[in-house]
């Protein structure tokens, strides 16, 4: 994806609500497997067309969507064989994602509305 992404899969019918993403993301994310420091997916697989995200990125600490976690989470997905098809649904706290991916020698294409949420300025 062109960063890097630690994706955790949590198995049955876990609450993603209940992993505590605000103690173990920064953990993860500054371990020294991961030099360059690392976005950290959780992903539970609700079947085999959708699966549940929350993210950590690297840098800025818990997001309601992340493009390239949702796509490399995707990706991992299909390459794991957690999801049937070349596209899955990806659910995170922003809203539904698609990701399209046709295998090793084809793009990623990522799918989804885009909500305005904040405004901001910053004097220096």
């Amino acid at each position: 994806m062109g960063n890097p992404h630690c994706i955790i899969y949590i198995e049955g019918n876990e609450d993603l609500e209940k992993i505590p993403l605000h103690s173990w993301g920064p953990i993860i994310e500054n371990d020294p497997a991961f030099p360059n420091k690392t976005n950290v997916e959780f992903v539970r697989v609700r079947d085999k067309d959708h699966i549940d995200m929350r993210v950590w990125e690297r840098g800025v600490g818990e997001t309601l969507a992340c493009g390239t976690g949702a796509c490399a989470a995707g990706v991992s997905s299909i390459k794991l064989g957690k999801i049937n098809d070349s596209s899955v649904n990806v659910r995170v706290p922003g809203g539904d994602l698609n990701v399209l991916w046709e295998g090793p020698s084809n793009n990623v294409f990522l799918e989804g509305k885009v909500k305005h949420t904040f405004d901001g300025i910053y004097y220096i």
